[in-house]
């Protein structure tokens, strides 16, 4: 039976290494990050190169990873017990340095938002907020770790301000009940919202508006927080918080509370494999010291600890992904040919009539990518021969989808942070543009030579793959764990891996077209 499937399994991806000849385009230029960069070979064979590697890689872990139901064990080393490293990282006195300079840095953002400068390249907010915290802290989250939540200012301001109301207060009791219909769909709304300011908004990078948008949000991030609870709202309502605790799930750290008596309280699923509480903060901070671990582990092995999520958190994974994908695509021939082509629609909202098709393609490529989702669970389930729900397959699965979201912000923003992330050098010593040299680093000048569009392009190419790859990986060991038969959670990843193919080569197409916008 094992030899039959594995023969299968090696049948279906050279099935799909070959339809993906069917992708054949011509031969088309790196984008890179601006630069024109003429492809060594033709981009149909890159897309056919990496199409094969990730349907290959489907036979290999197939043959070579295991997990029975329920379970999936992994190395782990726990930092807080390092000599050193772990007194450091546990110490109230590094913590509460890291927090002061966390609020520090919002602080001086929102002042010189709405004091400084009123040229963008000359203000320090713009380059901090759309650069250095908004790709930086994915980057951080998925690479390292969970940060944001030692880091997030609102939470830390909401705390100190709670603690001198009420010193001895222990209580997060919000004025009224979290409704769970809600489930994370307000996080999912304000991200959809910061995805417009980012790719439909023309004015987000303006200083005073930009620091009128961090005070809205601040004030709807304060006002959930007293309303329904810090943690209860920070899970549910702070859009950054689910989302880059949804990246921090493929990092090499995790938090883990050993005592499960703590999850009755939580708001998060978190004791999945009765083994303590994995990345789950609320707990964490409950626990006595003696329960608390932080682990190194293996990358993207905690993406595979939810059984089931959320319809909510489903959904905003794959915002997540499409938007990404919008972004690159929206800079591109396609994107402006597409705008051209449906304008006469448009043309009666005057000059808001780019900013409309702009943001029809942002909720159409979300639906799209939903709707593609849907299609492939429904495909997975019969493959599969279960008989659950196609909503259980959408949920259950659609974490192996984060590395490929991971991926795509790689390849798409890793230029841009190295690049027009050295901006922040200069703006230290002139945050508000008046013509300081604080620290001497006023006169630096944005270097770009040690990085080409041909590095730019292989680099991507890598992420890509890599990052699909994972998927497959992550999607098998979710199937092993789902289905008593290894034969059934084989045949379920069929489809599955046919879509990751699809989003590989639609990923390097996108990837290789020209900037024009």
């Amino acid at each position: 039976m094992a030899r039959q499937s594995v023969r299968t399994s090696l049948i279906f991806a050279a099935a799909l290494s070959g339809a993906a000849l069917a992708l054949m385009v011509s031969a088309a230029s790196a984008h890179g990050f601006g630069d024109r960069y003429d492809l060594p070979i033709p981009l149909n064979y890159f897309m056919v190169g990496a199409a094969a590697a990730v349907a290959a890689s489907f036979v290999v872990i197939g043959l070579f990873v295991n997990a029975t139901p329920g379970k999936f064990n992994y190395p782990r080393y726990n930092l807080l017990r390092a000599p050193v490293i772990g007194a450091l990282i546990s110490s109230t006195v590094t913590l509460n340095i890291v927090r002061i300079i966390a609020v520090g840095l919002f602080a001086l953002t929102l002042a010189t938002a709405l004091f400084g400068s009123g040229r963008p390249l000359d203000n320090f907010a713009p380059t901090w907020v759309w650069i250095i915290w908004w790709v930086g802290m994915g980057y951080v989250s998925a690479l390292v770790g969970n940060l944001w939540w030692l880091v997030n200012p609102w939470k830390i301001v909401y705390e100190w301000v709670s603690v001198l109301l009420d010193p001895d207060g222990e209580s997060d009791e919000g004025l009224f009940d979290y409704p769970e219909w809600l489930d994370v769909w307000p996080a999912f709304a304000l991200f959809f919202a910061f995805a417009w300011l980012e790719n439909v908004y023309t004015s987000s990078a303006l200083p005073f508006k930009l620091g009128v948008l961090i005070l809205a949000y601040s004030a709807i991030t304060w006002g959930g927080m007293v309303a329904f609870g810090k943690r209860r709202w920070l899970t549910h309502g702070e859009a950054f918080t689910v989302l880059f605790g949804y990246f921090a799930r493929f990092a090499p750290t995790e938090v883990r509370n050993t005592d499960p008596r703590y999850c009755g309280k939580c708001s998060q699923e978190c004791n999945i494999d009765h083994e303590g509480c994995v990345d789950c903060f609320e707990c964490f901070d409950r626990a006595r010291a003696s329960d608390r671990q932080l682990n190194l582990r293996p990358y993207a092995v905690g993406l595979v600890h939810y059984k089931s999520v959320t319809a909510g958190a489903a959904a905003f994974v794959l915002l997540a992904l499409a938007t990404v994908t919008y972004d690159g695509l929206s800079e591109t021939g396609i994107w402006l040919d597409f705008q051209n082509l449906v304008y006469p629609a448009f043309s009666w909202l005057g000059s808001s009539s780019r900013p409309a098709i702009n943001t029809f393609g942002l909720i159409a490529i979300p639906l799209l990518f939903a709707a593609l989702y849907v299609l492939f669970s429904q495909a997975m389930k019969a493959a599969s021969g279960d008989s659950a729900p196609v909503s259980e397959f959408v949920r259950i699965f659609v974490f192996s989808l984060i590395p490929i979201a991971l991926a795509y912000n790689m390849a798409h923003f890793f230029s841009l942070l190295l690049f027009e992330g050295q901006a922040v050098i200069p703006l230290a010593s002139d945050p508000f543009g008046q013509g300081w040299n604080l620290f001497g680093t006023a006169d630096y000048r944005i270097k770009r030579g040690f990085l080409t569009a041909k590095i730019v392009w292989f680099v991507s190419i890598g992420a890509i793959v890599l990052g699909h790859i994972l998927s497959v990986f992550i999607a098998h060991v979710i199937s092993l764990k789902r289905f008593a038969s290894r034969q059934s959670a084989m045949k379920s990843q069929y489809p599955m891996l046919a879509l990751i193919v699809l989003y590989t080569a639609a990923s390097l197409w996108i990837l290789a077209q020209p900037i024009v916008q």
